[in-house]
């Protein structure tokens, strides 16, 4: 039976849903030339080695193992450029997404002409299962931010379970962001002509096994990627990241300071050196945990990352002061001037911190 369809499954400590997921794959799929394709992001719990395993006795499971690279959408997108199959369907690990519509997205594919079909929850006939209401606050929230900023018409565009024609696919991919969960949503903002989708309602079901990775960090995720599909032509977006991040780091710094001159009753300096230290440390766990997801540092790296950024932050701080004071003289206007200084001396943060602190791997 030749290969029509692949099912893409990011997965990150996801070892107790494997079988089950090939099992139900298996009984959904009857007479369709189908494989599943797991991308796993190095898991400690050992899923990539489980998927393995079941590949020796199935074909028709394979496993990716990505060292060094994190992320949903980018584990997706790689899957995708593996298969050769005309048709290509993303769907979690934790089982929640209902895989007996599977037939009925491919054949809105393969036999109604649509290029994307779209499992929906808001829709007659789907639903979110036992979400508490702010979850559901949230989603339907990010729901009418993806409508109105983004232009998107999709009922469900935060849905992460969908099937999408390979030609449509691929006419996309170089335009894709890879930022976050939303991938979905990323597809159908890139795609130079807009798709033709038909949305097929399902039920979100609870998690099997294992543990949600949803976090506030998603939240980051999707603010982030409105921004790249908004002027992420124009700015990078890990600098627009890399700044607001900053921003915040402004406040840290006041809160510290006032705290040291007035409750602590510190002589300036050392209220001054202390702020700018514990703001220092501040913006870097940020940016290691936000900015540079994908690329953060832990154990000894997180240590002698953290030195880095420090001295690289310093520089930045004495490029500030400088432009801001020769701007000042000779032109005066202090508010201007402050500002420019702020400008040139987030550019070098990011820029230096970049090249320096989170550098980028390069494959060899």
């Amino acid at each position: 039976m030749s290969l029509k369809l692949s099912v893409i499954v990011p997965t990150f400590n996801e070892i107790e849903n494997i079988e089950e997921i090939v099992r139900r794959l298996d009984l959904t799929l009857k007479g369709i030339g189908w494989e599943v394709i797991f991308v796993d992001d190095d898991s400690p719990d050992a899923t990539a080695q489980k998927a393995k395993e079941i590949s020796l006795a199935d074909a028709r499971v394979r496993c990716i193992k990505r060292i060094g690279r994190r992320g949903l959408s980018s584990a997706c997108v790689e899957g995708m450029l593996s298969s050769s199959a005309p048709y290509l369907a993303v769907m979690d690990a934790d089982l929640q997404h209902d895989e007996s519509i599977l037939p009925d997205m491919l054949r809105a594919l393969d036999q109604e002409n649509y290029e994307l079909a779209v499992g929906t929850r808001y829709m007659q006939g789907g639903g979110v299962g036992d979400w508490d209401e702010s979850r559901k606050n949230s989603s339907k929230l990010a729901t009418v931010i993806s409508q109105k900023i983004l232009g998107v018409s999709l009922n469900d565009p935060m849905s992460g379970f969908f099937m999408i024609k390979r030609e449509a696919f691929d006419l996309c991919a170089y335009r894709l962001s890879n930022m976050g969960f939303k991938i979905l949503l990323d597809i159908v903002v890139s795609s130079r002509e807009k798709l033709s989708v038909k949305e097929v309602p399902f039920h979100f079901r609870q998690r099997l096994a294992g543990e949600s990775k949803l976090d506030q960090r998603v939240i980051w995720d999707y603010f982030l990627l409105l921004i790249d599909k908004t002027i992420g032509q124009y700015v990078p977006t890990k600098l627009i990241s890399f700044a607001c991040i900053g921003a915040m780091g402004v406040v840290v710094h006041l809160l510290v300071l006032g705290v040291a001159l007035n409750i602590l009753k510190q002589p300036f300096t050392i209220a001054q050196s202390a702020a700018v230290v514990l703001a220092m440390i501040f913006n870097f766990n940020l940016n290691n945990i936000l900015t540079y997801r994908d690329q953060k540092l832990t154990g000894i790296g997180f240590w002698t990352g953290l030195l880095k950024f420090m001295l690289a932050c310093s520089i930045g701080a004495l490029a500030n002061v400088g432009v801001a004071s020769f701007i000042y003289k000779d032109y005066g206007y202090w508010v201007f001037s402050g500002l420019a200084g702020v400008l040139v001396g987030v550019v070098w943060n990011y820029v230096a911190t970049s090249l320096v602190v989170w550098p980028k791997k390069i494959n060899k």
